[in-house]
């Protein structure tokens, strides 16, 4: 296993879950990645959103991608553990704009001013199957 191998698995399997803390109180939320790539994994967040706050207060987050098989033994996910980083690239935002511009009609008001892309990095990422169930310490990990 390797970071391309994290990345495929990623982009393949978009809508996944991702975990922040709330004082002492895990939260978690459907988001959907943006990219991946050898830096990272790259979300847009709408600032009023607690889920910003809640990165702002303490960075560290996990996010889980998940296969979604029809048959249950056919099951994967992939952990990824790490710190959340607030990326200013003009052209991703421009291009998340473009791309998401349905949020604006659902929000009722433009969302581009609103809209922030935070990168997970700095950690590592592990897949999980059943038959693993009992193996979750030797499971290989990858340093993103």
């Amino acid at each position: 296993m390797n970071v391309q191998d994290c990345i495929d698995f990623a982009t393949q399997h978009p809508v996944c879950f991702l975990s922040t803390m709330d004082g002492d109180q895990p939260r978690v939320r459907t988001v959907l990645l943006v990219k991946a790539d050898e830096t990272g994994f790259y979300f847009d967040l709408l600032s009023p959103k607690r889920m910003v706050k809640q990165i702002q207060a303490n960075p560290k987050a996990e996010v889980c991608f998940y296969n979604y098989p029809t048959d249950l033994m056919q099951a994967k996910q992939m952990r990824v553990t790490g710190k959340m980083e607030l990326v200013e690239d003009q052209e991703l935002m421009k291009k998340v704009g473009s791309d998401r511009s349905f949020l604006d009609q659902l929000a009722g008001q433009p969302t581009a001013p609103l809209t922030m892309i935070f990168r997970l990095c700095q950690g590592e990422a592990r897949f999980w199957t059943f038959p693993d169930i009992l193996k979750e310490e030797k499971l290989e990990r990858v340093k993103i």
